[in-house]
């Protein structure tokens, strides 16, 4: 993990999808955000909302889950998810108003920390968008999550055909470990 002062990485996932989004989410779309079970997701929730970090408003039989801008807490995690786990979740939002993305990724040593592979913090974030965007776009939203997160945001665009041609980079790329932003991993 790149921040190792959460309790585990699934709550670091579901405080990124709550913490760093202005939304309200049912515990069902938290889950299905931060790639959780929906137990898992409904017991990170439940300690959240006893610790006041997160609030809940029932519509209905749905609850609707937020941050609470009263917790002296808030603030200090969504700084400290920004940095850590807040690329994934702003990109998404980012990216997913960009028509042209078929699929989209971290890889590096971004991906790596995050996906539990020891070493050095990582310098930057790499990310690999398919399909057909408008490029500027694409690098107008990497700038924006950039400053947002302190750290660069490197994009690299192709299409399917260029994604699954072969080269040395890409057989890289395909096989270190990835994290989804948009879609599934394309392999």
């Amino acid at each position: 993990m790149l921040a190792p002062i959460f309790r585990s990485e699934g709550q670091a996932r579901l405080l990124a999808v709550l913490l760093l989004g202005d939304v309200e989410l049912s515990i069902s779309d938290v889950a299905e955000r931060a790639h959780l079970a929906y137990p898992t997701a409904h017991r990170e929730a439940a300690r959240l909302l006893d610790a006041g970090i997160l609030e809940e408003q029932k519509v209905g039989r749905v609850r609707l889950l937020r941050s609470n801008p009263q917790s002296p807490l808030t603030a200090p995690l969504r700084e400290i998810l920004l940095v850590s786990t807040g690329p994934v979740v702003l990109l998404a939002e980012d990216l997913a108003a960009i028509p042209g993305i078929e699929a989209a990724f971290l890889y590096g040593s971004f991906a790596a920390r995050m996906a539990g592979q020891e070493g050095p913090a990582p310098h930057d974030i790499d990310l690999m968008v398919i399909g057909s965007p408008d490029a500027a776009q694409i690098y107008a939203a990497c700038a924006r999550v950039g400053e947002m997160v302190h750290r660069p945001v490197n994009p690299t665009v192709m299409s399917w055909d260029e994604f699954h041609a072969e080269s040395g980079f890409l057989s890289e790329v395909r096989s270190s470990p990835a994290i989804p932003v948009i879609g599934g991993l394309p392999w």
